[in-house]
This record gives C-alpha cells, structure tokens and sequence, in this order.
C-alpha cells in the first residue's frame, strides 16, 4: 500500500517515527539504505531527518574510515549538511582517521569496537603485540584522541559476556549496543553488565522494530515492539 505514495521510503519512515517516538532516544538511519536508491535516496533522508524532533538523538551509521580531508569533508557532510549528532566510524586506518570527526563541538564520533556480526573474530579478537586484543586496543588508545563527551563505542550485544570487561576498559563512556532483537542479544546480560552510573548504554534494535510486521499494521507492531523493549530497559535505570 505505500507504493502509492511518491516516496515510499519516506512514507514509511515516516510512520515508523510517529509511532515509535514515545518509546525511543535516538534514531540511526544506515546510510547505504538510502545511497542504493541513488541521488533520490540522499533527499528522503535529508527529509526523513527532517521529521525527527531536535529533542531526539539522531546517527548516521555510516561507519566512515578514510583520513585526513577526505574524513573532514565526511565529518561536515554529516555534521553541517544532514546536521546529525553521531556518526559511525571504522577505526582501522587509526588516530587520523578518527580525529576529524572530534572537532565538531556538540558532536559524537561511535567507533566500531567489538561488533556483533559472525566475522568480528576475523580482525577484532586478534591479539596484539601489547598483549591486548585488537578490539581492546581500540578502546584503550581511542580515549586518548577524545572524551567521554564526544566520544562512544559500538559493542555488540552478542558479546554480552564480554561486555564487563569492556566497561572496565572504558568506565566513562556511552556504548552503542545492536543486537537485541533480531540478532538475539540478550539485553538482560547487556544492562546488567555494560552500565555505569550514569548507564551509560544506548541500545539499539531495528530489524526487530522495523520489520515487526510487512502487512498495513506494520506502525502499529512497530509502536509495541517498540514499548515493549523500552519497559523492559526502564527496569534498569535507577
């Protein structure tokens, strides 16, 4: 039924927002969803960004990773053009690739860590020289660039018994926790282990809110799935 409509896209994005933005801080639109639609693609996300109140927390998960100006042209494309708070970004090429995305006051840089997908062991679990594993490094080196204020990791929440000893590695700053949902990431072990005292998680499902249904009740399963993982995280804030 929505491929009535002009947009589709934006139609369903559209009533995707409205039901689910009692139950959500953040929105984190994946970017190739829309560059695969071609130059069409960028304007329903300049405009499906544009339906997000400034009251929401908005990431483009983009996951950049070139540097020097190439990073700095993303980090204004981003942040001054689409105006999002957060962008993902792959940390491989390192601390220059990193460090043009901290120079926007305001703004957050999530660094892939220790991701949730099967092939994270590839790379992410080797270890290092130093002992560490390299998803550890990662972390550990990544607090010297910027700060718990513009800063955040993404950590899978399929590695949720890894989580503690992660929190341990980075008491200060936000997680972005995928997973839970689709993926079967077990949001009890997620909370219990990776908050701080600020909580200090920002955790993630789409596929199981986006998708809760293909039929024209697709908003409405949407706004339950929605509520339903929002009252089960409530359960852990102080």
């Amino acid at each position: 039924h929505l491929l009535r409509h002009e947009d589709p896209v934006l139609a369903f994005n559209r009533q995707i927002i409205e039901a689910t933005l009692p139950y959500c801080v953040a929105y984190k639109p994946n970017l190739a969803f829309f560059e695969a639609l071609g130059p069409s693609g960028w304007v329903t996300l300049q405009k499906t960004l544009a339906l997000i109140p400034k009251t929401h927390f908005t990431i483009a998960d983009a996951k950049r990773g070139d540097i020097g100006n190439t990073s700095t042209l993303y980090a204004r494309a981003f942040f001054e053009k689409l105006s999002v708070d957060a962008i993902t970004v792959a940390p491989y090429m390192g601390e220059d690739s990193v460090k043009p995305f901290l120079a926007f006051p305001g703004k957050w840089a999530i660094l892939l860590a220790h991701t949730s997908n099967p092939g994270s062991t590839n790379f992410q679990t080797l270890e290092t020289c130093g002992g560490n594993k390299l998803y550890e490094e990662v972390i550990v080196q990544a607090q010297r660039w910027g700060t718990p204020d513009n800063l955040m990791f993404v950590i899978g929440a399929t590695q949720a018994d890894k989580i503690a000893a992660i929190r341990q590695l980075a008491p200060d700053h936000f997680f972005l926790v995928p997973g839970v949902g689709a993926q079967g990431g077990d949001l009890d072990a997620v909370c219990r282990a990776g908050r701080n005292a600020q909580i200090g998680l920002l955790v993630n499902a789409s596929r199981s809110i986006l998708y809760a249904s293909s039929g024209e009740d697709f908003a409405a399963r949407a706004r339950a799935e929605a509520r339903s993982l929002q009252q089960q995280m409530t359960t852990f804030i102080p």
